[in-house]
């Protein structure tokens, strides 16, 4: 029999698997995907927030635990617990040198990554060069490592776990760790969370998923038919407005339309429907997803003009170009004279101020619903460039309900033997929204608890069999 069981292949799962070898704890993870694509959604991260009271290598200044909390309290809209997230938050203060110890890399931020040199410590490689160090280091450490095992089911007795089938295969242990993910790659789920909308669409059949193809919430669902005490709305994610071109699964960050608050964005009848300017990028970034998946065809088009070019991060696929205004509604197939008589509204609506896009600047506009709040000028300059946006789900906010000890709840009591990290228990601290790198924050934080805790009870375990004895 193992000590500790983890269940999943990405980021809170490994962590969980090297903190309870650290611990002594024989380990075994199970992951769902074949070799070639394990990692869950951390293959394609980049980056995790951190709290510093001070310059640290790759952080420069300073981001304190209260405005970090603060941060997080704006873009969840105080849907969140706030002592897990700041748990969360005096974690990511200290894991990285843990992290280097097995083989993590960081660097400084790229360029073009606006307004996170202070907050986000990048991973050198990316996620997938985070995984990798990770699996090498678990490997070389003793944990054992089964690949295209996807669990299914979960024997308990009572809050306790006693085994986990994977098909007609069944793997005991002292202790689980549950990293799973969420179900965004589960159509039929998101359907049946995202319903119809009033215009009789199926939103969730033209969302994208940036993330593994793999999370089908499979374990998601049957823990909390079991009775484990769940968290989150189902239609709440990380979501995010990306290209459309982008591919159906694994697209990842690179597929991330970047432009949209440097210049307009309209649904398919040339209408603008939120303030493009309400705060800096890595802030908002994960609420355009959703509001384009509130669209009619959960579409809809950026539009920048050249002022803009070379003020984000450029995405891979080139956008559509045009030398004025009617032609570039011609090519994005909207209706000309309502895109001419958006962008002529919104141009005229832009009050003078000295843009700077590094700062929350003084351009905005004025009796204009929406509003643009920040770096609002007029769209006058061609070359124009539109893109065509889709949501893309990285992952879902439905999880377990949680403590600080990471143990998954049932009836409101904690199990002494099954513990739960990353997305599958991440809706305890996003209600709603997010802000860049804390889904890796919550994923180490909670798989580094949830491995300690883990190898402890399985210690505790074998000291009452070996006094039964």
């Amino acid at each position: 029999m193992w000590d500790v069981l983890v269940i999943g292949g990405g980021n809170a799962a490994l962590c969980a698997a090297l903190m309870a070898r650290e611990a002594g704890a024989s380990v075994l993870l199970l992951e769902a995907a074949p070799r070639a694509w394990r990692g869950g959604n951390s293959q394609h991260t980049r980056n995790l927030r951190c709290m510093h009271d001070a310059p640290q290598d790759v952080l420069v200044d300073s981001y304190p635990e209260e405005e970090y909390w603060q941060d997080l309290l704006k873009v969840t809209g105080g849907i969140t617990n706030e002592a897990l997230a700041r748990l969360v938050i005096r974690a990511s203060s200290t894991c990285r040198p843990w992290m280097r110890r097995h083989g993590v890399h960081f660097q400084p931020p790229l360029s073009g990554a606006l307004h996170v040199a202070r907050t986000n410590a990048f991973f050198m490689g990316g996620g997938k060069a985070l995984v990798n160090a990770y699996y090498r280091s678990a490997e070389a450490m003793g944990v054992q490592i089964r690949y295209e095992t996807p669990v299914d089911a979960i024997e308990l007795d009572g809050g306790h776990f006693v085994a986990a089938r994977s098909g007609d295969k069944r793997f005991e242990a002292r202790a689980c760790v549950l990293a799973a993910g969420g179900f965004e790659s589960n159509r039929d789920w998101l359907r049946e969370a995202w319903g119809r909308n009033e215009r009789g669409e199926w939103p969730a059949d033209n969302f994208l998923i940036r993330g593994t193809r793999f999370n089908m919430g499979v374990l998601l669902k049957h823990m909390i038919e079991a009775g484990a005490d769940p968290i989150g709305d189902p239609s709440q994610s990380h979501c995010v407005a990306i290209d459309a071109r982008a591919p159906l699964y694994d697209g990842g960050i690179c597929t991330r339309i970047d432009c949209v608050s440097l210049g307009v964005v309209v649904n398919c009848d040339a209408e603008r429907f939120y303030d493009e300017g309400e705060d800096f990028w890595p802030k908002r970034y994960a609420i355009w997803g959703r509001l384009v998946a509130q669209q009619p065809g959960q579409i809809a088009y950026s539009v920048i003009d050249a002022k803009a070019v070379g003020r984000f991060m450029p995405p891979v696929f080139p956008g559509t170009v045009a030398d004025n205004l009617p032609e570039l509604a011609r090519k994005l197939g909207l209706p000309e004279q309502a895109f001419v008589d958006s962008v002529a509204a919104y141009n005229a609506a832009c009050r003078n101020g000295t843009f700077d896009h590094t700062t929350l600047d003084d351009c905005r506009t004025e009796g204009l619903v929406p509003p643009k709040t920040h770096w609002a000028r007029p769209i006058d300059t061609a070359p124009f460039y539109g893109y065509a946006l889709r949501p893309g789900i990285t992952f879902t906010y439905l999880g377990l309900r949680v403590d600080r000890h990471a143990a998954v709840h049932f009836g409101g009591q904690p199990s002494d033997n099954l513990f739960v990290a990353g997305e599958m228990m991440a809706g305890n601290v996003l209600g709603k929204g997010y802000t860049a790198g804390v889904g890796m924050s919550i994923g180490t934080a909670f798989g580094r608890i949830a491995g300690t805790r883990a190898a402890r009870a399985a210690a505790q375990s074998k000291g009452a069999q070996r006094e039964a004895a």
